[in-house]
């Protein structure tokens, strides 16, 4: 059985609107580890993109289909379909040895250095056992709406309440959040909106929209929109390009986005606010 039913509904009766709208019912499961582990493992390949094969990647996912009580995916076909998101947490104390996390905890390090103050936090983090870091791993395919999130964090906030409760070591005094960023260039930028055609306005459209952020000084974009939440949550935050070198350089005709990094280190006392302000910012109806 599915934890719960969220309907995504859209009326595309307006006459005044060209575009076409479907109706899709997204199911939310525990991570499943008789069918979800392909699914996972390329979920977790999109979110490091080609940094990921450091991250011994196969031990990764089975990493993650090893607590199903902690974690949620997303399906519309039933649970032996493919989940199209991905959301839980991993202790990486408890976890220390295990040689995606000692991988991932060395990435973290190195990324940081650009930020002294938060390589000297992760550093001092890393090297003491009073208190956990949780990496929380989130990533959905694209076309998922951000709507979507809430939920799920509101989720793993009674999960790891129940995982406590049952002495499971999911107590943490911080959360780092892994997410992707895209650099666009002012030409880029224009180029892009002039390119984008712009929907008519239908009645449904009118209502509450999610918030929109102003265009960034350094021309580096959240990929994922709740990642500004997750940024105003941190006590560091760190922006950085991926070790692996592209199979081709990039130049001005190189075709997609110029995709980078982001990490972000978020104290778990401030973990339940930054999950209401996510759900208020893009509640459904």
């Amino acid at each position: 059985m599915s934890k719960r039913k969220q309907d995504k509904k859209n009326d595309d009766s307006d006459s005044d609107s060209d575009v076409s709208l479907i109706d899709v019912d997204f199911d939310f499961f525990d991570p499943n580890p008789s069918v979800d582990y392909h699914a996972l493992k390329r979920l977790i390949g999109q979110l490091f993109q080609r940094d990921v094969d450091l991250f011994h990647t196969h031990e990764l996912t089975e990493l993650v289909l090893s607590q199903p009580r902690v974690g949620t995916t997303i399906k519309t076909d039933g649970m032996e379909s493919d989940p199209y998101a991905l959301l839980t947490v991993l202790n990486m104390h408890k976890h220390k040895d295990h040689p995606s996390i000692k991988a991932l905890a060395q990435y973290f390090l190195d990324k940081s250095s650009a930020d002294p103050a938060f390589h000297a936090t992760l550093q001092r983090l890393f090297s003491q056992t009073e208190s956990h870091v949780g990496f929380v791993l989130c990533e959905r395919l694209i076309n998922m709406p951000v709507q979507v999130i809430p939920p799920m964090y509101r989720m793993l906030m009674d999960e790891l309440k129940w995982a406590i409760n049952d002495n499971e070591p999911y107590t943490f005094s911080h959360l780092i959040f892994v997410s992707r960023t895209y650099h666009l260039s002012e030409d880029e930028e224009a180029t892009l909106s002039s390119n984008q055609t712009k929907p008519h306005k239908t009645k449904r459209s009118k209502k509450a929209l999610a918030p929109t952020f102003a265009r960034p000084t350094d021309d580096i974009y959240s990929f994922h929109p709740e990642d500004e939440y997750i940024r105003q949550a941190s006590i560091h935050a760190v922006d950085y390009a991926f070790s692996t070198s592209p199979t081709e350089p990039r130049d001005k005709e190189s075709f997609g986005l110029d995709t980078r990094g982001r990490m972000m280190l978020v104290p778990a006392e401030h973990f339940p606010a930054l999950v209401g302000k996510m759900s208020e910012a893009y509640a459904v109806g």
